[in-house]
């Protein structure tokens, strides 16, 4: 069964040191938002149970009477995120709640937007959830530098200090826009590892000086 976190390995499972890599253009199920994702019930969770949703009707496609072109059997592949805050490079942890996030969940490249579509009326019908936010996303990620960040995402400052340091010892500068965000791809269930070993890929998009 294809499995993304294994077929792309370098963009799933880097070091834990910055490195610089040009990602590829990809195709997403996304939901919008903004505030806090701590908040018990609030926009960020509900928009991942939407998500999951989602990904897993199309998923599961295969075992209805709408047939993808060209499916095969898939892994869903992890949760991930981009952020932003208005007036700021990167991201203020300590203002959460000025948060604006896109969540997204990785689609393979047989899903179109109208098998999207497809999903997300049979998921709020089946489920009895209103996925109508989801939408299909495609984002050029382009040149960036990554790393492995372990532990709690309130200690991810101090490996972001690490990747900016990188960028000026070699040439390169963050470059961050209203396209262009910070990223980070969520390799451990929260719900069932400890904070201290959580493990979060940090992407943010660079450029050469």
């Amino acid at each position: 069964m294809f499995d993304f976190k294994k077929e792309y390995k370098e963009f799933y499972m880097p070091k834990n040191r910055p490195e610089i890599v040009e990602v590829p253009r990809a195709n997403y199920i996304a939901v919008r938002g903004q505030g806090d994702p701590n908040i018990d019930g609030g926009a960020y969770k509900q928009a991942i149970g939407i998500l999951y949703a989602v990904a897993y009707t199309l998923k599961m496609s295969y075992k209805t009477d709408h047939k993808i072109d060209g499916f095969y059997e898939y892994v869903v592949p992890p949760l991930e995120g981009f952020w932003r805050q208005d007036g700021i490079d990167g991201v203020d942890y300590s203002n959460k709640s000025a948060f604006h996030w896109i969540s997204v969940i990785r689609l393979p490249d047989f899903v179109t937007s109208e098998d999207l579509s497809w999903a997300v009326e049979t998921a709020s019908r089946k489920k009895n959830l209103d996925c109508s936010s989801a939408e299909f996303l495609t984002v050029d990620e382009g040149l960036c530098v990554q790393i492995m960040h372990l532990g709690s995402f309130d200690d991810e400052p101090a490996t972001v200090a690490l990747m900016d340091a990188f960028l000026a010892q070699n040439g390169y500068a963050n470059d961050f826009s209203v396209t262009r965000l910070h990223h980070e791809i969520y390799m451990s269930d929260a719900r069932k590892v400890a904070p201290e070993k959580w493990k979060t890929v940090i992407r943010h998009p660079i450029k050469k000086l």
